[in-house]
């Protein structure tokens, strides 16, 4: 099977199989290496065949983000381990997880709370009787950030609640992505503060918890400083929740690049998004059938990485280079600014992504590549059975 066989057509969402098996690869070693435990959060892809190779690389557990996505995990039943790095504020999904964890669907589920609610709808579904397989984390914010209470003492306030309503708290969770929105050496510095703050967290609430405290943060854009600052907190438990590794990208993450400041190999950026040009209407302009329902444009419009022609059949030429900028998307147009006029309808452009996380949920389906050859197909779980 090839990506341009005659079942298929463009936009298509191709995954290179040996870029994903050396993301994988390298960041397991790299966490382990640093005594680090890895949930991957699978809401990048939430594909069961991704998080299977991140499993059996050694992540500890899967991060997920909704409910929703709690109970698509939990059905994969290779998730044994999960966490929930979201507030879970309706009695109803924890209802739901209570009888989840009561059959056995998983040996451990961590969520997040950052409010009396929280508790209370946690302390309602589960009897107030400490479940051994549910873990609370108190979630520490910053402030104008998203949630997470915003103080040391308001996490021991939380913490103690918590206990009180016979809950198991497992420690403290975070994200340092708000602290943060590019790589210089102050932006680092803030993050390495927030590191701290949560560190202080994890000390205060450690008299409330059952064995080591748990320190967790996200860790995709600046692992390194999450890792190195995190893991100086002596006796702690740190689980990291970097998602985006898998698929790398051409933008947000090849720029922040925290894995070479850790010390291991590059990642390799694996998506390519492959689209059809319909129009070559005036010099310099080219129209490709890729807009953003099919691509990731929340942080950087996407990148053309090569153009290929096709033959009578429809069959892909060899690759050549080109020299393009994309300047805007409509819902299924990419308009591409072409100095050489290099492009003519029915040539089919190779795109790189920014931000893989939001390009995977356009897409149900994807495939798995060696080169041309689709050595196997992907399922992108987003949407649940109503």
């Amino acid at each position: 099977m090839r990506i341009d066989d005659p079942d298929r057509t463009w936009p298509l969402l191709a995954l290179d199989r040996s870029g994903v098996e050396h993301n994988v690869a390298t960041v397991a070693a790299a966490l382990a290496g640093a005594g680090v435990e890895h949930a991957p959060h699978v809401k990048t892809h939430m594909s069961r065949r991704l998080w299977d190779r991140q499993r059996a690389a050694g992540a500890w557990g899967a991060t997920v983000a909704t409910p929703a996505q709690l109970r698509t995990v939990l059905g994969w039943g290779s998730a044994r381990r999960l966490l929930l790095a979201n507030e879970l504020v309706d009695v109803r999904d924890a209802t739901r997880l209570r009888a989840a964890l009561d059959g056995g669907a998983a040996e451990e589920v961590w969520v997040c709370v950052d409010s009396p609610h929280g508790v209370e709808v946690l302390s309602r579904a589960f009897d107030g009787v400490t479940h051994r397989r549910l873990g609370v984390l108190v979630e520490l914010g910053v402030d104008g950030g998203r949630t997470g209470v915003r103080t040391v003492d308001g996490a021991v306030r939380l913490a103690r609640s918590v206990v009180d309503a016979g809950l198991r708290l497992v420690g403290v969770s975070g994200y340092e992505g708000p602290v943060a929105s590019g790589t210089t050496a102050a932006e680092l510095d803030a993050v390495a503060r927030w590191c701290g703050h949560l560190r202080d967290a994890g000390a205060a609430v450690a008299p409330f918890v059952d064995g080591p405290v748990v320190l967790s943060a996200g860790g995709s854009a600046f692992a390194d400083v999450v890792v190195r600052h995190l893991t100086a907190a002596a006796g702690a438990r740190v689980v990291v929740r970097s998602g985006a590794y898998v698929a790398h990208d051409h933008g947000h993450y090849a720029h922040a690049d925290p894995w070479t400041r850790l010390g291991v190999a590059a990642l390799r950026p694996a998506i390519t998004v492959w689209a059809a040009v319909l129009s070559a209407p005036e010099p310099g302009l080219a129209v490709c059938g890729l807009g953003r329902r099919d691509v990731s444009f929340d942080l950087h419009l996407p990148v053309p990485l090569v153009a290929r022609g096709t033959g009578p059949t429809g069959r892909l030429t060899g690759p050549r280079a080109l020299d393009a900028q994309v300047t805007a998307l409509d819902d299924q147009h990419a308009y591409l600014r072409v100095p050489d006029d290099d492009l003519s309808p029915g040539d089919v452009v190779g795109f790189g992504v920014s931000h893989p996380c939001t390009t995977f949920d356009k897409y149900r389906t994807g495939v798995l590549t060696d080169g041309d050859v689709v050595v196997g197909t992907l399922t992108f779980d987003f949407s649940e059975e109503p």
